[in-house]
């Protein structure tokens, strides 16, 4: 392990690529905690610390979760990266429904076009919901609390210009580690998020040994918790079956390449942590809508508090989201007729499965496959959250010690993994996960 790290910084250009993403990361979290015009983070804090034993604190701690901590400091960043995602889920499931759309993603300008609409999207979006933010400002205005210090149309006009820039500027970010940093920047984004948590996670587990709200069992119990899912999540994250695919021989041009067996790999889970990330975007969205206006309109405030994140209609509809989510991520990004054409057209067969059956046969796989997968993922999810409603533990403790932000956190460890460990392979070192050194020895 040490000589992998040091042969990481020896690398000039995986140590550029490791600096460029830690670069970034950091300039998204000083926007977390920098509030927006016109709010005073005293009394903002004074309203949270007044708030932290009322039962609408976990709707909080929830949109804090994805934004790491920016919504309860009214940041630039307050909305995170989860108006893009929102935008991102709705174009996918307008493909499935337009067909031109679909066309339009199959080439490199169609993309680009898709990608320019789902920007204008976000901007749309992140307008609505910065709106609904400063509506829960002046909630808490009309508390008592003068966390706005200037008149209230300038604020909300000056917030919504402010919030919506702050998230444009975080996608942008996004993108620039996508490009030059490692991983994906999005995930990445997310992932950053929720470790710039564990402090203050960790502090409040200790304080509540401390005064005794937590016993040490129940910590112990929180830890071989972690433990065992992360080791879950590990095995369904890396977990695949191979389709053995034999390719007879086959003349290219003037030569003639032989027969050879190969095969095609399908994940446990071929989506990773996108159903995961898609299901708590799609809930994020009517809960701050809801937790904002509630206040203002009863039957939204009876909705906040039935969408509670630690009820049970929140967790019965986060599980069917998760799985659907799970099967319509597969059907996009592996397309089973696409890949049976692939493999007729370089010549290939699969053993026992005749040519014209090669598509259902593919599409029974992948079903069989991705239900168990996506059950499989829920249930993860879910365990850590239900021991920890049945411990009753602290907010910050519940929703980073939760199945959400594990397997969050690990899927991205894992890419983020991969991602070094594909750069190192090729300058020929070994990486991270177990693979042998190619060195070429006449070299």
């Amino acid at each position: 392990m040490s000589n992998t790290i040091s042969d990481m910084f020896r690398m000039e250009d995986l140590k550029k690529k490791i600096f460029i993403t830690l670069a970034l990361l950091a300039i998204t979290r000083i926007g977390t905690v920098i509030p927006v015009p016109g709010v005073d983070p005293v009394q903002l804090k004074n309203y949270f610390l007044y708030q932290s034993q009322s039962a609408t604190i976990g709707l909080t701690e929830y949109l804090n979760f994805f934004s790491g901590g920016a919504f309860s400091n009214f940041s630039l960043f307050t909305l995170g990266v989860m108006p893009y995602i929102s935008m991102e889920i709705i174009l996918q499931l307008l493909m499935l429904i337009m067909p031109s759309l679909k066309k339009l993603s199959e080439d490199a300008e169609g993309r680009r076009k898709i990608q320019k609409i789902n920007r204008y999207g976000t901007i749309v979006v992140c307008l609505l919901q910065s709106f609904v933010v400063t509506v829960y400002a002046r909630s808490i205005q009309a508390q008592g609390f003068t966390v706005i210090t200037i008149g209230l149309t300038a604020f909300t006009l000056i917030s919504m210009l402010t919030v919506t820039t702050g998230t444009m500027a975080l996608i942008w970010l996004g993108e620039r580690i996508t490009q030059f940093g490692i991983s994906n920047g999005i995930s990445m984004l997310i992932f950053a998020g929720i470790v710039a948590r564990i402090p203050s996670a960790i502090e409040a587990l200790y304080l509540g040994i401390g005064n005794g709200s937590i016993s040490w069992i129940v910590a112990v119990v929180i830890v071989l918790m972690l433990l065992v899912v992360i080791a879950l999540v590990i095995f369904e994250q890396e977990g695949e079956r191979k389709i053995p695919v034999n390719y007879a021989k086959r003349v290219v041009g003037r030569r003639m390449y032989g027969a050879q067996s190969s095969y095609i790999p399908l994940k446990l889970n071929p989506s990773g942590v996108i159903p995961v990330i898609f299901a708590s975007a799609i809930l994020s969205f009517p809960i701050q809508i809801a937790s904002a206006l509630g206040p203002n309109v009863r039957w939204l405030q009876r909705f906040a508090n039935w969408l509670n994140p630690q009820g049970a209609p929140y967790i019965i509809i986060y599980t069917i989201l998760i799985i659907a989510f799970a099967f319509f991520y597969t059907q996009v990004s592996l397309n089973p007729v696409e890949m049976a054409k692939q493999i007729r057209d370089n010549g290939g067969s699969v053993p026992g499965v005749r040519s014209e059956k090669l598509e259902e046969y593919l599409t029974k796989v992948l079903n069989r496959i991705v239900l168990p997968g996506s059950i499989f993922l829920a249930v993860i999810a879910l365990i850590p959250t239900l021991v920890q409603i049945i411990f009753r533990l602290p907010s910050e403790v519940a929703m980073l010690f939760g199945g959400t932000s594990l397997i969050i956190l690990v899927g991205c460890e894992l890419e983020i993994l991969k991602s070094i460990e594909s750069i190192m392979k090729m300058h020929h070192h070994e990486g991270f996960m177990g693979v042998k050194k190619i060195k070429n020895r006449s070299l």
